[in-house]
C-alpha cells in the first residue's frame, strides 16, 4: 500500500489529522512534525510515498521550505496553512502544488483528504486534450499531469474524435474552439450525435471575445466552458467539477441497473441491452438464445434457515453466473429468477452450455453459518426469435415450467 506523508507541527491539528486519516482509501498515512523528520521518513523509502499533506509553516521550515523539498522530489503535495495571502497562493500554484487548504476546521481537513483520494483515482482517469496550439496544449496537459491524470493529446477535432473511437475509457474531453479540419463546435456536436450513449464530460475552451462562443459550446453538448487565458485554479476547479458530476451520474446509473443484493445486472439492464441483441439478431438474421433460470425449492432456504440464508443463496448463485456465463448478457430478473441472452448460439449449443452450468451449480457447495448448502436450478431456453424480446422471454419461461414439471434440476430447450 502506498503512503501519504502528513506533516504538521501543531499537536491539536495533528490529532485531528490522525483521526480523519481513516478517510483515506488504499493509502497509508505516515506522520511527521518537522522538516527534518519528514526528510528522514521520505529518504528512507522514497518510492513508497504517493503524495504529501504538508503544513506550510514549520518551526524548522518557516517559509515553506518543506514544500520546496517535496516538490523537488516530485511528490504531489497538498498544502495546509492557517492563512494564505494572495501572493503566497499564486506562488504555490505556480510552483506546482496540487492544492492548498486553509485550516478552518474539520471540513477543511476532510477536504484535504478527499483531494488526496481523488488524486489516487486520477491515475486511472483518461483525459483527452484537443488543441492545435502546441504551446497551449502542453500547458493544459502539464496542469492535468500535475493531478496525475492519464493525458491524451490531439492536434485537431478529427484526431480527437479518432482517439475517442479507439479508447472508450476516456472520461473527459477538453476542446479548443478554433482548430483546423474540425473545430471545437463540430467535434462536440459529432461526439454527442454519434456517441450519444457514451458517458463523457466535455469542457470547451476559447480565447475568442465573442460572447456567443460559450453558449454555442453548451448548446452543442459541452458540459462547461472556460475562457482563455484562464487561471490555473479555475481550470482545476472546472475539471474536478466536470469529473465529479460525471461520477455522480455513473453512480446513479449503476444504482438503476444493478441488483442491490447480488451486485449483478437487474431486469431493467437486461431488458435494455437484451432488446438491442434481439434487434441485431433480427437485422442480421442471426441466432439469439434466451434462457430463464429459476433456483429450485428456493422457499425452503428461507423457511428452514431464515431470509438471510435465502440472500446468501442468491449471492452464491450470482457468483456462479459471473464465472460460468461471463461472456453473455445475464441478470437477476425476479426473486429467485435469472435470465441469460446468448447471441450467436444455436439452441443445441445454448442447451449444452446451460446444462454444463446446471451441473456446476449442483456440485458446488457453500457454507452458511457452518451449514453446508447446495442448490439446483431449472432452466428453459429458446431460440425462437419472437417479434420482440418479451415474447421470447415468455417462451423461455414456458419451457422453464416444463423443466419444473419434469422433476426440476434439468434444462428444457426448443
Amino acid at each position: 500500500m502506498q503512503k501519504i506523508l502528513i506533516v504538521e507541527d501543531s499537536p491539536t491539528v495533528l490529532k485531528i489529522l490522525r483521526h480523519l486519516s481513516s478517510r483515506l482509501n488504499q493509502l497509508e498515512p505516515v506522520f511527521a512534525s518537522s522538516l527534518e523528520q519528514a526528510k528522514q521518513l521520505y529518504s528512507a523509502e522514497p518510492t513508497s510515498f504517493f503524495a504529501a499533506l504538508a503544513d506550510f509553516n514549520l518551526p524548522d521550515a518557516p517559509n515553506g521550505e518543506l514544500i520546496d523539498y517535496l516538490l523537488e522530489n516530485k511528490l504531489p503535495t497538498v498544502v495546509l496553512s492557517g492563512s494564505f495571502d494572495e501572493q503566497t497562493q499564486s506562488l504555490l500554484i505556480i510552483k506546482g502544488v496540487v492544492d492548498y487548504v486553509l485550516k478552518e476546521g474539520r471540513y477543511s481537513y476532510e477536504l484535504a483528504f478527499d483531494t488526496l483520494n481523488q488524486l489516487y483515482l486520477n491515475q486511472n482517469t483518461k483525459v483527452l486534450v484537443a488543441e492545435d496550439s502546441e504551446l497551449a496544449r502542453k500547458h493544459i496537459c502539464g496542469l492535468l499531469k500535475r493531478h496525475l491524470f492519464q493525458v491524451i493529446e490531439a492536434n485537431d477535432g478529427q484526431e480527437a474524435f479518432q482517439h475517442l473511437q479507439d479508447d472508450p475509457d476516456i472520461k473527459l474531453l477538453i476542446s479548443d474552439y478554433q482548430m483546423p479540419n474540425m473545430d471545437g463546435f463540430q467535434l462536440v456536436q459529432k461526439v454527442r450525435h454519434e456517441m450519444g450513449q457514451r458517458r463523457i464530460s466535455i469542457l470547451g475552451l476559447s480565447s475568442a471575445d465573442n460572447a456567443t462562443v460559450s453558449s454555442k459550446f453548451i448548446k452543442n453538448g459541452a458540459n462547461d466552458y472556460l475562457h482563455k487565458p484562464f487561471s490555473i485554479e479555475e481550470f482545476q476547479c472546472r475539471v474536478n467539477h466536470s469529473l465529479h458530476t460525471l461520477a455522480l451520474v455513473e453512480k446513479l446509473e449503476k444504482a438503476a441497473y444493478q441488483d442491490y443484493l447480488t451486485a449483478i445486472p437487474n431486469r431493467r439492464f437486461f431488458i435494455k441491452h437484451g432488446r438491442k441483441l434481439h434487434q441485431k439478431a433480427e437485422d442480421k438474421n442471426s441466432q439469439l438464445a434466451v434462457a430463464v433460470l429459476d433456483i429450485d425449492h428456493f422457499k425452503k432456504f428461507n423457511d428452514q434457515h431464515g431470509h438471510e440464508a435465502g440472500d446468501a443463496v442468491l449471492i452464491h448463485f450470482s457468483s456462479l453466473l459471473k464465472t460460468g456465463l461471463a461472456n453473455f448478457l445475464f441478470a437477476r430478473t425476479g426473486g429467485e429468477e435469472f435470465s441469460v441472452a446468448m447471441a450467436g448460439l444455436s439452441n443445441e449449443q445454448a442447451y449444452q452450455l446451460l446444462d454444463a452450468f446446471r451441473e456446476q451449480v449442483a456440485v458446488t457447495e457453500f457454507v452458511y453459518n457452518d451449514t453446508p448448502l447446495s442448490i439446483n436450478v431449472s432452466i428453459g431456453v429458446t431460440n425462437h426469435l419472437e417479434e420482440h424480446l418479451d415474447a421470447q422471454l415468455n417462451r423461455a419461461d414456458e419451457l422453464l415450467y416444463n423443466a419444473k414439471d419434469a422433476g426440476r434440476n434439468i434444462v428444457v430447450g426448443d
